[in-house]
């Protein structure tokens, strides 16, 4: 009944609205917690042991699934997250953001990327290296690779203009980049190094986790990684500058400063970003896939060792490059034929053994993991006519001018088209392994001449 007294509450008079006698319900309830669960895969059954097993009451008010939830004992699944990130690769800083190319456009914005800037990238790789270069309006240069599919350290110097700002090596898909010479020339000429580690996540160079050599690592934890469950990203850092720009870019909403709204602390501090936060459901499970990280290296790398010490040296095979045996994680392993025809035989007659494998081929559709195919930046076009770095005022007053054709990198063209790939599964036995390693030794010794001499597997 509606309170006629109107005497304020301030005075002593009765409160307008006491309490509520509306009855709550969780935002997020049961139906919410029940569709996570269908993702995971459960019986119709299970599901419904599930659903009897809870109910509103046991809900409370509900969770809060983003990053700046109230912590729950002892944390937040995001803050645990990045306190173990942290913890694993020794760094001083580490933010989980939303995907690994979220990761790779922080890292370029915070090592200065910008207009008339250029950053020195990998032939091959993901295109989200070089796009977000794009993003933050910088241009990529592509650099040739040598037989390891990484940056080929004897190529870089001639690209390095006084336009560069960084260089962005890639360990490619599970491989390691010869980082240490790569980082001694960026010294030299005050460049910053971004390492994209999105598909190597966990591997290493002299002792080191690859991510925690260069200023940033930038990490893809999802669904198409050795860890990560769905889309997830991690950027790591020593650098506090960095940090603050990194997180001033993810965080556009001021929530990681210690006073939100404050004026800037320092020149420079604050600029206009983005949102690219991980959410609570993604940090929960990378959370736990991140504690596992060793483990699986350690499985893909034995599984790999135990093939590669079995197999034969043969004269028209080369051995993709190791830049640290030790390092490598090895979830694929890699040789070259002498031409794109053998390895279409080879190929055949593996998957006939029962062994999976694949050769891209020289006519094969456009893969934007080579950069001839990166049709988003080799056309050199924008969301609209004037949104693209590449012939802005800004980039040609400085003396640049950039074009893009195959033809560019002639090792990365050439490696790409006739490379033969097998993947490897962490959980092969040592019978799978040595029964791998006979089908390949059978398969090239069928069409390939056996050499001692000829370069050998390690």
């Amino acid at each position: 009944m509606k309170n006629s007294n109107t005497s304020l509450a301030l005075a002593g008079g009765p409160k307008a609205f006491a309490q509520m006698t509306g009855q709550t319900k969780p935002k997020i309830g049961i139906e919410e917690f029940i569709s996570i669960a269908e993702r995971f895969g459960f019986s119709t059954a299970a599901l419904e042991r599930l659903r009897a097993a809870v109910s509103e009451a046991d809900l409370g008010s509900g969770p809060n699934l983003a990053k700046y939830a109230t912590a729950q004992p002892p944390q937040t699944k995001g803050a645990a997250f990045e306190a173990l990130a942290r913890e694993k690769f020794g760094v001083k800083y580490a933010l989980g953001v939303s995907s690994g190319t979220a990761a790779l456009h922080c890292a370029m914005i915070a090592a200065g990327v910008g207009p008339g800037t250029e950053v020195i990238v990998p032939a091959i790789g993901f295109y989200a290296t070089a796009a977000t270069v794009v993003a933050a309006k910088g241009v990529p240069i592509f650099c040739d690779v040598d037989e390891s599919l990484g940056l080929d350290v004897e190529k870089i110097e001639d690209l390095i203009t006084p336009r560069t700002v960084a260089i962005a090596p890639t360990h490619v898909m599970g491989t390691i980049c010869d980082v240490g010479p790569i980082l001694a020339l960026a010294r030299k000429h005050n460049l910053k190094i971004i390492e994209d580690c999105a598909q190597s996540p966990g591997g290493k160079y002299r002792g080191r986790y690859v991510g925690t050599l260069g200023d940033i690592g930038c990490f893809s934890i999802s669904a198409y990684k050795i860890i990560g469950g769905g889309e997830g990203g991690l950027v790591i850092t020593n650098d506090e500058r960095l940090w603050d720009r990194i997180n001033q870019f993810a965080e556009a909403g001021g929530l990681w400063r210690p006073d939100r709204f404050a004026p800037p602390r320092y020149a420079g501090e604050l600029f206009n970003g983005l949102n690219y936060r991980l959410s609570e459901l993604e940090a929960a499970v990378d959370v736990v896939q991140l504690g596992k990280l060793d483990s699986i290296v350690e499985r893909h790398h034995t599984v790999k060792l135990r093939i590669l010490r079995q197999l034969k040296s043969y004269r028209q095979i080369t051995p993709q490059k190791l830049n640290d045996l030790a390092g490598e994680i090895g979830y694929l392993l890699r040789f070259y034929p002498e031409n794109v025809a053998l390895g279409a035989r080879i190929v055949e007659a593996l998957a006939a053994e029962g062994i999976n494998g694949w050769l891209r081929g020289e006519s094969a559709k456009p893969d934007w993991h080579v950069y001839a195919d990166m049709f988003p930046i080799t056309l050199k076009t924008g969301s609209t006519d004037s949104d693209q770095p590449f012939d802005q005022p800004i980039y040609q007053q400085r003396g640049g001018q950039v074009a893009y054709h195959k033809g560019q990198c002639p090792v990365a063209d050439d490696l790409f088209a006739r490379n033969v790939s097998i993947p490897l599964n962490q959980w092969y036995s040592a019978d799978d392994c040595d029964n791998i390693a006979a089908g390949i030794n059978k398969v090239l010794s069928a069409y390939c001449s056996e050499d001692a001499q000829a370069m050998a597997w390690l």
